[in-house]
Parts: C-alpha cells; structure tokens; sequence
C-alpha cells in the first residue's frame, strides 16, 4: 500500500491509498477518485510533505507487515464512518460540546478540532470526548 496527497481542481487536499503508483493512475483516469469535501473528479497528486523511512521497509523488500495493512485498513473505515455519521463543526468543536453537554444545542455526534487548553476546559466540565487519528482527512486550503 502507498499513499498519495491529493488535490482536486478546487484547491481540497486529502490523502489516499493505493495498492501502487498504477492503481492510483488507473482509478483517476476512470473518476473513481473523489474530493471527500466537494465530490470532485478532477484528482491530481501534490508533492507530500513528509516522508518516514521505515527500517523493516528497506532491509524486507519494501514490503508493509501484514499487521499495518490491516491497520490502515480499520483506520479507514473508522474515518469513513465518523465522516458520514458525525458532523465537523471544525475548530468550534469546544464550544459545540459545551453547549451539547449543557442541553443548549440539540444532542448529535460532532467531529473537529480543539486545542489543549479547549481539551482541559472539556474535561473540568466533565464532558467526554476522546480523540482519534483520522486517515484521508481532508485539510483546509490557507490563503
């Protein structure tokens, strides 16, 4: 498995994975890829920007343990669930729990961000959330 960041033709980033360089070409040649944000098509690769070089990788062929497919497997189709079924209420995600967990706001599932001090304030208040790394997440574009 490889994974590629992605840009659609409206500036959304998201990564994606892919058996090889050849199935990630096939499927953006028959539109089978899509922005998660806006549904696009128009699908190109983007210079990543990070790299890690995994010992096991370059001393087994370059081949990912079996254990770590599978995981990246369940990480996927964790974020792909909590996609369909929580709302992104982004960098209010504080302020949207407070208001759930003090009856101000109609209970739902939510997903964002928060900062430390945000995370500190929603435990004090007793509000419990938890954190999870999310795969394919899509990222804002910055101005």
């Amino acid at each position: 498995m490889i994974a590629f960041d992605l840009q659609c033709a409206n500036g959304h980033t998201f990564e994606g994975w892919f058996e090889d360089a050849d199935a990630y070409e096939k499927q953006r040649k028959e539109g089978l890829i899509n922005c998660p944000v806006c549904n696009d098509v128009s699908i190109a690769r983007i210079p990543s920007t990070f790299a890690i070089k995994n010992a096991s990788a370059s001393s087994g062929g370059g081949r990912i343990p079996e254990h770590h497919v599978a995981l990246m497997a369940l990480n996927q189709k964790i974020s792909e669930y909590v996609e369909k079924n929580f709302d992104d209420v982004g960098t209010d995600f504080a302020s949207e729990a407070l208001k759930i967990h003090y009856g101000v706001a109609e209970p739902r599932n939510i997903r964002g961000v928060s900062s430390e001090a945000e995370e500190k304030t929603l435990r004090e208040e007793g509000v419990e959330f938890f954190k999870i790394p999310l795969a394919a997440a899509p990222q804002r574009k910055t101005h």
